[in-house]
């Protein structure tokens, strides 16, 4: 309930403003999936390394319009986090400012509805620093692909034990190639091709370049 008071007030105070155009409902047949790779798992302090977003469209994964983001050195980088994602703060001495990578997500992203594994804590992420620079929380739609893959379990056996529902054990469950783990387009193409399997059994997914 709170999420969605915020919502329609930020829709109210940004009417008339750059973004009013993010908070229209969206009337196209696309849905982009995202992903952060961060500097730790708690959305309280962690902070994005890199960002990284995929065009779904039918039945088909649109690496050809696609975004990657590779960040500039977050403070709260740490050999822990180096060690799932591999960017060292060398890789990120030439990365994009944090504010610009925002502005060319927003614009990449619009008010298509978003799909993520686990999409509360990209969300998080990416509110926590989407808030203070531009005064709303991303308004998109969204769908969770652990989520959807846990209820698609339950309909279909016993209750799945929490050990089914690691990203690469479902991936692999669904025969789904794992793009590039722990690179935010490699997981956000994974988790596209996992959703396209859930919801469209009957086809064969195709990533087009």
């Amino acid at each position: 309930m709170f999420r969605v008071l915020r919502r329609a007030n930020d829709r109210r105070r940004h009417a008339g403003g750059k973004y009013a155009w993010l908070f229209h409902p969206y009337t196209g047949d696309e849905l982009v999936a995202i992903h952060c790779e961060t500097t730790g798992t708690d959305t309280r302090v962690a902070e994005p390394v890199s960002i990284g977003a995929v065009k779904v469209r039918g039945d088909r994964v649109l690496t050809s319009e696609s975004l990657e983001l590779r960040l500039r050195r977050p403070v709260t980088l740490t050999g822990d986090s180096i060690r799932i994602h591999g960017l060292r703060g060398v890789d990120l001495d030439d990365g994009v400012d944090l504010d610009d990578a925002l502005v060319k997500f927003l614009d990449f992203v619009g008010n298509r509805p978003l799909l993520a594994w686990r999409l509360d804590f990209d969300l998080a992420i990416l509110n926590r620093q989407i808030r203070p620079r531009f005064d709303f929380d991303l308004p998109n739609s969204g769908i969770d692909v652990a989520q959807l893959y846990h209820r698609h379990q339950r309909r279909s056996v016993m209750e799945p034990e929490p050990s089914t529902q690691r990203f690469e054990t479902v991936a692999e469950a669904l025969s789904v190639p794992v793009m590039g783990r722990h690179t935010a387009l490699g997981d956000a193409v994974t988790t596209a091709l996992m959703y396209l399997r859930l919801e469209r059994p009957g086809l064969q997914q195709r990533r087009e370049a």
